[in-house]
């Protein structure tokens, strides 16, 4: 197999995988149906104005949503820690899930397979000497493994979009 076939092969892939990965129609949850749902889970919530808050959901009451954050794009309102985020201003939320580990270790082991291939290949095909052929084949083989690991963390995780309706 040739090098532009193996590069065909390798953008064909991520595009499946990013097409596999769309998000589909959110939710429409009412404000008491929402705690089973993302209590203990990391969410991202868009506030009315656009600003984003990132963080673990710690618990669900009446008035708000207390959250553990991690990041805001406005961190004078809501800096790093616990929080509270009025019911008011919530209206999108994103909740992120990881199933299991299967897909990292599949990714990780087709990676390094594929990387140990690819990366042999190209160092026979790219020098005729070891100075020069041994970094190539580290260099694709290991980046051709951690790719794979990514897009099996990436096969891991689920993404909910949830609307809170009136």
């Amino acid at each position: 197999m040739t090098p532009r076939c193996w590069t065909a092969a390798a953008v064909v892939f991520c595009l499946l995988q990013t097409s596999a990965q769309a998000e589909s129609k959110p939710l429409e949850l009412k404000w008491n149906e929402l705690a089973p749902l993302i209590s203990g889970h990391v969410v991202q919530v868009t506030l009315p104005a656009g600003e984003t808050v990132r963080g673990e959901v710690v618990a669900v009451r009446d008035d708000s949503l207390v959250v553990d954050v991690r990041g805001s794009s406005d961190s004078k309102a809501y800096p790093h820690g616990s929080g509270s985020i009025p019911r008011s201003s919530v209206t999108l939320i994103r909740v992120e899930r990881t199933r299991g580990s299967w897909g990292r270790s599949i990714g990780t082991t087709l990676g390094v397979i594929t990387g140990l291939s690819v990366g042999g290949y190209s160092a026979v095909a790219t020098s005729d000497s070891a100075g020069k052929a041994i970094p190539v084949f580290l260099l694709v083989a290991g980046a051709i493994s951690v790719g794979g690991y990514y897009l099996g963390r990436t096969a891991d995780r689920k993404v909910t979009i949830i609307r809170i309706a009136p």
